[in-house]
């Protein structure tokens, strides 16, 4: 038995929707399907759950907000119009979305939540329909009823334990069950959604709940290529890669699969294989707990901008007890997550995501660090890009960071820092974001040409 999930781009058009309705009626083994809200349909579109933002913001603004949903609900009643979906369906449709614009302060972010996770809850309320309109034996299921209990944490909630129970209870269900993506609900009955593009985590969850054989993400491409096709004309397409790589890689810049949905499919040992909507018959990219061969030793190179590095020196600072942890402390007392913290002998970087900075805040920051540090040298570094090298081969594989330096240093590109993690599953270069484009290529040659 499966799980399929189904992105935006799947979803976006009533054209769309028939290649996700043959997908479900080729295989019969696909009976928990995942569904997103309605992506663009075309470059210059507009998600459904970017209309939501909107129509909350003028919600809470106590705005006019009858032309937004107007557009929202169009979305929907052009595909259901195409599948003549019973009527009913779309009139539950507007009513819900007809329910938010009646909401009164004081608005929470349990409301915020309840505006975005309806793309989705919407979205699979119409597709149960137009699967049934199409012979298919179907019907919605809230996450509620599914059993998707979470944490009181709106936008980043947290599944709870007992919630792989109350699923696997529909584990012999003979209807397809469509399931809402991005959300779940709390004991008392709230709405809180995942992070966002958190419906990969929803499919994760549901696959791991039932036990499934596979869990089946599909999207609008054929699978997981080595480097960002944007940088690297034709890259080479990954027929398998594992956990680690794909959780290395996501964290890195491949936008593809949430990195979150990775830990309850890894966590039930379930395979998870990259699909394309358009190209269903590609075998996509598969994701295990081993790869069948470790003959390629990296797999994969990605990259992530929006980073910032504080540079702390102090001579003879690996005699100083606990050094590391002062400074980590003002990081807290500035409710600061750090990414990255290569150290040496006198030296530390703390490498953080550049979002978390104002320019009052990291003068306060470098001030307290200097007053309680009383560093020889104290700087920033803003506008750097990471790129990791990635493959579990690497640990069998001498020279794989000489061969990437050389290849970096050939084309000028200097280096800020370098990492790599105990496990030696990735190689990681912090770079100018100017030179990420050209590193990204002179990597990808380098191993792959």
């Amino acid at each position: 038995m499966r799980v399929a999930k189904f992105g935006g781009s799947s979803l976006a058009s009533a054209e769309q929707v028939q290649k996700v309705v043959n997908i479900i009626k080729e295989d019969t083994d696909r009976r928990f399907v995942v569904v997103s809200a309605p992506g663009k349909r075309f470059k210059e579109d507009i998600k459904v759950t970017d209309l939501l933002i909107s129509l909350h913001e003028t919600i809470v603004q106590q705005k006019n907000s009858q032309a937004l949903l107007d557009e929202i609900y169009q979305r929907y009643e052009e595909i259901g119009a195409t599948f003549q979906v019973e009527p009913d369906i779309l009139a539950e449709i507007k009513q819900n979305l007809v329910q938010l614009t009646e909401q009164q302060a004081p608005f929470t972010p349990y409301f915020y939540d309840r505006v975005l996770a309806s793309g989705e809850n919407n979205n699979a309320l119409l597709i149960a329909g137009v699967f049934k309109s199409q012979g298919l034996k179907a019907r919605y299921i809230s996450p509620a009823e599914l059993g998707i209990l979470v944490s009181e944490e709106p936008q980043n909630a947290q599944i709870l334990s007992e919630s792989y129970g109350k699923i696997y209870t529909w584990h012999d269900s003979s209807e397809i069950l469509v399931i809402p993506g991005f959300f779940g609900v709390t004991t008392s009955g709230e709405i809180c959604t995942f992070s966002r593009g958190g419906s990969d985590i929803t499919g994760a969850i549901v696959a791991a709940g039932v036990k499934a054989e596979l869990y089946e993400n599909f999207t609008d491409v054929d699978g997981i290529y080595v480097a960002n096709p944007g940088y690297v004309h034709k890259p080479v397409l990954m027929t398998e890669l594992t956990y680690r790589e794909m959780r290395e890689l996501a964290y890195s810049g491949f936008g593809v699969f949430h990195e979150e949905a990775l830990m309850p499919s890894y966590k039930a040992k379930i395979p998870v294989v990259i699909k394309n909507t358009n190209n269903p018959s590609a075998p996509g990219t598969r994701i295990t707990n081993n790869r069948s061969s470790n003959e390629q030793a990296v797999v994969g190179i990605a990259s992530d901008e929006g980073f910032s590095m504080i540079y702390i020196s102090k001579y003879l600072m690996n005699r100083e007890v606990g050094f590391t942890l002062r400074v980590l402390k003002i990081f807290e007392e500035f409710n600061l997550n750090y990414e990255h913290m290569p150290s040496g002998i006198d030296d530390i970087s703390i490498i953080i995501r550049a979002r978390q900075l104002n320019p009052e805040l990291e003068e306060a920051l470098l001030r307290k660090i200097a007053y309680e540090i009383d560093p020889d040298e104290l700087r920033i570094t803003h506008d750097l890009s990471m790129v990791v090298v990635v493959g579990e081969g690497m640990k069998h594989r001498v020279g794989i960071t000489a061969d990437s330096t050389a290849a970096l240093a050939r084309k000028q590109i200097n280096l800020e820092m370098i990492n790599q993690g105990s496990s030696e599953v990735s190689i990681m270069f912090g770079i100018h974001k100017e030179q990420e484009k050209l590193a990204i290529r002179t990597l990808y040659y380098t191993f792959f040409d």
